[in-house]
C-alpha cells in the first residue's frame, strides 16, 4: 500500500490520546492529529522521528496527521486506519496463504450485536470466513510483540461476535497485524489486559483461528510480509 507524501519532523509530546507537537525540519511546532486510541507504550518517546501526512481538506480541524514514528531500529505504524487497507490489498493479492482461494470479499459487513466484521470472505467451495484485523504496535521488554496495548472492551467485543459465527459452523479469523519490524514473535498482553489474554485463549479453544503476521514499513509504502510465531 502506498502512502501519500510524508513530511519529517520529530516528536516533541503526544497528550490527549488524539494530539501530538512535532517539531518540523524547519523548526515550525504543528500539531498533529493521532490517530491511535492506545496508550501507545514503546512507540511515543519525545524526541524520536516521526512522519506526518498533511491536507488541505477545509472540513479537517488539523491539516497534519502523524503517520510514522521510528523506534530506533524501525518504523511503526501510527495511523490506525492504515492496517486494514494493507490486509485489503493483500487479500486482493492472494497473500496470506490461509485466507487464499476466496471468490468474494467485502469489507464492514454486519454481524454480532451492533458490529461490523473487518473483511467478510465467501466461496461456494469454501463457505464464509470472517476476519477481523487488529493493529499491533506494543513492544514488550521481552522484545515480543503484544496485543493490546491498553485495556479494549471493544476488542472483546470483536472476539465474542467472532466466536457466534465459529458457532454457527463458519470460519471465524483473528488477524494480528504487527505494524513494525523489531521483535520477534506474537503473544496477548496479559500483564495490560489479562481479561482479553483470556478471552484470546478460549477463543483459539472453540475453533476461532489466530494469525499474526509481520508488516514492511516504509516512508513511502507499507505491505504484508511473514507470517510471525505465536508464542502463547
Amino acid at each position: 500500500m502506498k502512502l501519500p507524501t510524508l513530511t519529517p519532523a520529530h516528536l516533541l509530546r503526544r497528550y490527549k490520546r488524539f494530539l501530538a507537537d512535532c517539531e518540523l525540519e524547519s523548526g515550525e511546532i504543528v500539531q498533529a492529529h493521532c490517530p491511535n486510541p492506545g496508550s501507545m507504550r514503546s512507540c511515543a518517546d519525545a524526541g524520536q522521528p516521526v512522519l506526518l501526512s498533511w491536507t488541505n481538506d477545509p472540513k479537517r480541524k488539523l491539516p497534519w496527521t502523524w503517520e510514522l514514528y521510528w523506534s530506533g531500529a524501525s518504523w511503526v505504524t501510527i495511523n490506525t486506519q492504515r492496517p486494514n487497507a494493507v490486509v485489503a490489498e493483500a487479500l486482493q493479492e492472494q497473500r496470506i496463504a490461509e485466507l487464499a482461494g476466496y471468490s468474494e470479499l467485502r469489507r464492514e459487513v454486519a454481524y454480532g450485536e451492533h458490529e461490523r466484521v473487518d473483511f467478510w470472505l465467501n466461496d461456494p467451495q469454501l463457505g464464509q470466513a470472517f476476519v477481523e484485523v487488529k493493529s499491533c504496535t506494543l513492544l514488550d521488554d521481552d522484545a515480543v510483540l503484544r496485543f493490546p496495548d491498553a485495556r479494549s472492551s471493544r476488542a472483546l467485543r470483536h472476539l465474542a461476535a467472532l466466536a457466534e459465527e465459529r458457532k454457527r459452523g463458519h470460519r471465524a479469523v483473528m488477524l494480528f497485524l504487527l505494524g513494525r519490524e523489531d521483535g520477534c514473535g506474537f503473544a496477548p498482553a496479559d500483564a495490560v489486559d489479562p481479561e482479553y489474554g483470556r478471552a484470546l485463549r478460549r477463543a483459539r479453544d472453540l475453533g476461532i483461528e489466530v494469525l499474526a503476521y509481520r508488516s514492511r514499513v516504509r516512508p513511502d509504502s507499507i505491505e504484508i510480509s511473514d507470517a510471525e510465531p505465536l508464542l502463547f
